[in-house]
């Protein structure tokens, strides 16, 4: 049941950063490939506008979770490259170029790509069609 949990916090952020128009949004299952998280959430922002938006939503997202704490959060608002560690979860959000530049995706590409709008019951254009269901 926790494993579920924590796959449904990856799956909040995701559509969280999703909802605000972040591009190319992912969600890594990293268990078998690193011991430092389960997930990891990988999103791309078109200007450091948009950037500190999408990780205010995130993190707006992540506070409705009872007892979820912020480990911690690196980047500034200036920042091309913010990283919000919630354990278990670690949840990327870049520009474009400092994405393309470091390359995560590749470097992590050993890792099960989750289809997170499919679980989540989201259509097309990332649009929540229902509520987020926590399996027991």
């Amino acid at each position: 049941m926790i494993l579920d949990i924590i796959r449904n916090i990856a799956l909040r952020a995701a559509r969280a950063a999703s909802d605000l128009k972040a591009q190319d949004v992912k969600v890594l299952d990293v268990r078998s490939v690193s011991v430092i998280a389960d997930y990891f959430v990988i999103c791309s922002c078109d200007s450091s506008v948009h950037l500190r938006a999408v990780t205010r939503e995130i993190l707006e997202e992540i506070k409705k979770e009872k007892g979820l704490k912020i480990q911690r959060r690196e980047g500034t608002d200036e920042s091309r490259w913010i990283l919000i560690d919630l354990g278990d979860v670690i949840v990327h959000v870049f520009h474009h170029a400092e994405r393309e530049f470091y390359d995560l995706d590749s470097l992590w590409g050993d890792a099960v790509e989750v289809d997170w709008q499919a679980e989540l019951g989201s259509g097309p254009a990332g649009k929540p069609a229902g509520q987020t269901v926590i399996r027991e």
